[in-house]
């Protein structure tokens, strides 16, 4: 940014886990000169290239950290894999080249380590994302996220745009979406164990518990997503990741939330249940050489504190069994955390003078 200049910083999704675990930091540390707006589902529909350019020329950013997406659990992906890939495949395209239409300087997308070969060799690093087809289960929704690779990398042939990614590895924390169906990992495992609790039946775990994955905590996501849009200067993606020694099995996490959660009861594993890929161990070896001395909070830290912020006492329920809609709402210190996703606020915006 050339002296004076505004940088404006739009988040597309910006009312999701990672979105508001970025809203989070950037209050921490607002810089002079930035102003960082965040949108929901609510202010355009991306899959509208007339509604992508009419939020576009609205705010006018400088900086788009792409987050926006279809998303859902892997018995999701399974069932919609067509949907996944269509809709992604549109959001994407209208973001990208509405962005290069507008002379925006830098895209962050977020991308997930599903765009991996299913068939590899371990860890993965950023140059194998192109090496095999990825895992079947979710294949439309990988593809169509491993699609923004090549999206960035011709944008940038042709026509010099700043357009980048990163590869974060299984993210958690406050703001998840706590649907059991359609919601993280960890946060599942959390919303079963308070049933569990609540209704006095067995803790039951979809799958064997053997697949292996690295999780991140969302506030060290936002950190280094920050730093992405602020220093991060290839177009090739980076591997946002915790270390390989700090990866475990969903049995080992599943523990955990027993544990923190007190749980006393009996727990099970659904073996009828597919467990996906059986693990995706990512090499952070790129992000060491830019960040030799980033502390990542430790998983039992981070599963303690999203235990907290989520907690426990529900002040409404509904339960529709047929959609899979639960509308518990969990009362938290600073905000309300919706077990089928939070709210869509209205734009926000965080601005500093220069």
């Amino acid at each position: 940014m050339s002296e004076g200049e505004e940088m404006v910083v739009m988040v597309t999704g910006g009312s999701g886990l990672v979105g508001n675990g970025i809203r989070i930091m950037v209050e921490k540390d607002q810089r002079p000169g930035e102003k960082w707006i965040f949108l929901s589902s609510k202010d355009a529909n991306l899959m509208s290239m007339d509604e992508t350019k009419a939020i576009f020329e609205k705010h006018r950013p400088t900086h788009v950290i792409h987050l926006a997406a279809m998303v859902g659990g892997l018995f999701r992906n399974m069932k919609y894999n067509c949907d996944f890939w269509r809709n992604n495949m549109q959001i994407n395209t209208n973001v990208l080249e509405v962005s290069h239409q507008m002379g925006v300087k830098k895209v962050v997308s977020c991308l997930s380590t599903c765009i991996f070969p299913d068939k590899t060799t371990y860890p993965i690093d950023e140059t194998m994302v192109h090496n095999g087809p990825p895992h079947s289960s979710n294949y439309g929704y990988s593809m169509a996220k491993r699609m923004i690779d090549v999206m960035n990398r011709v944008y940038h042939e042709q026509y010099g745009c700043q357009f980048t990614s990163v590869i974060p590895t299984n993210i958690y924390g406050p703001y998840d979406n706590y649907n059991v169906e359609d919601g993280h990992v960890l946060t599942g495992l959390i919303h079963k164990v308070y049933l569990a609790k609540k209704n006095g039946t067995p803790f039951t775990v979809w799958g064997t518990g053997k697949p292996r994955r690295q999780f991140i905590y969302s506030l060290d996501l936002a950190r280094l997503m920050i730093w992405v849009t602020r220093e991060y200067k290839e177009i090739s993606p980076i591997i946002l990741s915790v270390d390989e020694e700090d990866e475990v099995s969903i049995k080992e996490l599943a523990e955990m939330v027993v544990e923190e959660m007190d749980f006393k009861g009996e727990v099970t594993y659904d073996t009828s249940k597919a467990d996906g890929q059986f693990k995706k161990t990512a090499c952070n070896a790129k992000l060491r050489t830019y960040l030799p001395d980033f502390k990542f909070t430790p998983i039992r830290q981070g599963i303690k504190e999203t235990v907290e912020l989520t907690f426990l006492h529900d002040t409404t329920r509904t339960d529709d069994s047929d959609s899979h809609h639960y509308k518990y709402c969990i009362c938290v210190p600073r905000w309300l955390i919706w077990l089928t996703g939070p709210p869509s606020p209205p734009t926000t915006t965080l601005q500093t003078s220069p």
